[in-house]
């Protein structure tokens, strides 16, 4: 008998198997992490940050944005550079540095390894600063003391107690806080220390979550430490009116930041849009270096890696000992000279402004990340005047070399925070499900898992009956979740809403 259709029945194939659908990923891995371009850093630091990567075993991004942020502290208070940009106005050498990398990296070993001149110049800091300040508390004793003389021998006399006092003069001015660095501060505590420490400073955390998660960062101080932050980048004077403290202002103060944190801790400094629609994030420059855990075989250091170490050391305590230029009478006003483009350098800084320009566009390239695109030509500027006053700290001008540099380490940002747009803008249940996927997979031994299991079991972000039936439909809805319709007994407790889990 056959059919209609022309097929007999009776010669069939056997049925075969249905094939299920495997799984499918929450969300996309990123790409990976755009090379650092470390030759772009110079003579000085790109040999220090490769010596770092030889001996520290680190991704080699880590320790060039170590070694950078540490140069940019170092030179900030010397110069200031002149752009073709807002006026012709100076604008600060600063860098706002962020290295995201996961624990066990190593990135408190790389913060060591180029720190230490930091460390070494605070050390003499501090070493002159126990000399003196009892020097001062006696000098300002013996000061409050002929105040206190001048003023009685005046004897109500206005005019004989006024000559009294200028003839006795200014009383002393006591010795600067000897820090250079700070890894958790508040706003209000980085203004306190521009007042009685050092005019230049900076925000450097090799466990960067302190400061994102401590009180500077607190939800009622966010968003006045981001604006202080992106003032200070700016170059502006600290300005404020408190009842309390009365009124500061604080001209000439340079501040920089190198923040190494976590991938989940970046996340949420990514995904903060007070922090992007402020414009903090614009500020900074993010590298994200893919791990190299198990590859880190061991080698012993070579002669190359501490030569470049010890030129690297040298060259940045040759800087930070050379005295800041100060404005007339001022103890910690900083008063930078003006670094200017040479010809070839103002060429390449106008040809990579207009690229940049052309990636705005509706459907361009960096549309998406057009916050920091905008000011990738300042920062190829502040990276090209950094390299050039590390090569040496009494130049005049920026050479087109240097300026070509700054354009290739600004691009690298470019590709980094481009790269990291599309995951920060993941949803927050799509992340929480991922993580419950990772417990599943590797926490839970059971081959079924029930609603109470997850919430009171799974990852502590889901704490209710409602938030763990959304992440478990999310599962469900990717393949690896499937329902049990009858319910099953887990545990020994029968459980209505139950999934088998699908471990490929």
């Amino acid at each position: 008998m056959h059919s209609a259709w022309g097929v007999d029945p009776q010669n069939l194939p056997p049925d075969e198997p249905v094939k299920s659908e495997p799984p499918r990923p929450l969300m996309r891995e990123l790409p990976p992490a755009d090379p650092f371009p470390v030759d772009a850093l110079g003579h000085v630091l790109a040999p220090a940050a490769r010596a770092i990567h030889d001996r520290v075993k680190a991704p080699l991004a880590i320790g060039a944005q170590s070694v950078l942020g540490a140069a940019a502290l170092a030179v900030q208070g010397h110069a200031d550079i002149l752009l073709p940009i807002g006026r012709g106005l100076p604008r600060p050498v600063s860098c706002y540095l962020i290295t995201i990398a996961l624990s066990g990296e190593r990135k408190s070993a790389c913060d060591s390894e180029a720190m230490w001149p930091i460390r070494r110049r605070e050390a003499a800091l501090r070493a002159q600063y126990d000399i003196d300040a009892p020097r001062y508390a006696n000098d300002r004793a013996a000061y409050d003391r002929a105040r206190d003389a001048a003023l009685k021998n005046g004897k109500g006399d206005h005019a004989a107690m006024r000559d009294a006092l200028g003839t006795l003069g200014s009383a002393p001015a006591p010795p600067l806080t000897p820090m250079l660095t700070c890894e958790e501060p508040t706003y209000e505590g980085i203004c306190k220390l521009f007042v009685m420490g050092q005019p230049s400073i900076g925000i450097f955390a090799a466990e960067g979550g302190q400061f994102v998660g401590g009180h500077g960062m607190s939800e009622e101080a966010r968003l006045r430490t981001a604006a202080g932050l992106s003032a200070a980048w700016d170059g502006e004077p600290i300005r404020r009116v408190r009842a309390g403290d009365g009124i500061t202002i604080l001209p000439g103060r340079r501040l920089s930041m190198h923040l190494m944190v976590q991938p989940t801790v970046a996340d949420i400094w990514l995904r903060d849009r007070l922090l992007t629609d402020q414009g903090l994030l614009s500020r900074q420059l993010l590298s994200a270096p893919d791990s190299r855990m198990g590859t880190r075989m061991w080698r012993e250091d070579t002669i190359e890696a501490d030569r470049a170490m010890g030129t690297y050391g040298a060259r940045l305590l040759t800087i930070l000992e050379t005295p800041l230029p100060l404005a007339p009478d001022k103890q910690n006003e900083l008063q930078p000279r003006r670094l200017t483009l040479s010809p070839a350098a103002h060429r390449v800084w106008i040809k990579f402004a207009d690229h940049i320009e052309t990636t705005l566009a509706a459907d361009g390239e960096l549309r998406p990340i057009s916050g920091i695109a905008n000011k990738l030509p300042e920062h190829a500027g502040r990276l090209a005047g950094v390299l050039t006053l590390i090569r040496d700290i009494d130049a005049g001008e920026i050479a087109g070399e240097e300026m070509a540099a700054g354009a290739v380490l600004a691009q690298h940002y470019a590709a980094e925070a481009l790269r990291l747009h599309g995951s920060s803008r993941i949803a927050a249940d799509l992340r929480l499900a991922q993580q419950t996927l990772h417990w599943l997979l590797r926490l839970w031994n059971e081959p079924t898992v029930s609603l109470p299991d997850i919430y009171q079991r799974g990852p502590t972000a889901i704490r209710d009956a409602a938030a763990a039936r959304k992440v478990a439909g999310i599962l469900e809805d990717h393949g690896w979740l499937v329902r049990i319709v009858e319910g099953a007994v887990i545990a020994g407790a029968h459980r209505r809403e139950a999934w088998r889990i699908v471990r490929e």
